[in-house]
């Protein structure tokens, strides 16, 4: 599950809408919206994710955090280390390697660390 997908999913559990309600209101099959909420699908378009915020009637922080979400939930991920040093290739072959065996306490800590690197910039 993406991370967009599970706020999707969790959007819809608390207002008690169905998965083909939502997708009827929004103008995709309910196939397409189970599967992107699972992340079996890549990330929603803007016009898509536009019409789940309008939808769900959310505004400003929580618009953009479901925007954020979507831009941070493509499934498949591609990273080009081309231009980069030998340690960011083996920081990204070794990640891609191990995360599927890593536990989910290691994969919050190392996404939290991430995180705050990123905000010292």
């Amino acid at each position: 599950m993406t991370p967009f997908g599970r706020r999707v999913r969790d959007l819809r559990a608390q207002r008690g809408v169905t998965l083909t309600e939502m997708a009827r209101a929004i103008g995709v099959t309910p196939t397409y919206l189970s599967a992107l909420e699972t992340g079996k699908r890549g990330k929603p378009t803007w016009a898509l994710t536009q019409r789940i915020i309008a939808y769900f009637n959310v505004i400003w922080d929580e618009a953009e955090d479901l925007q954020r979400l979507a831009e941070l939930s493509q499934p498949r991920v591609v990273v080009d280390t081309a231009d980069l040093s030998p340690q960011a290739t083996e920081l990204a072959n070794l990640l891609a390697r191990e995360i599927g065996h890593l536990p989910q306490e290691a994969v919050a800590e190392l996404l939290g660390r991430l995180k705050i690197l990123r905000r010292r910039g």
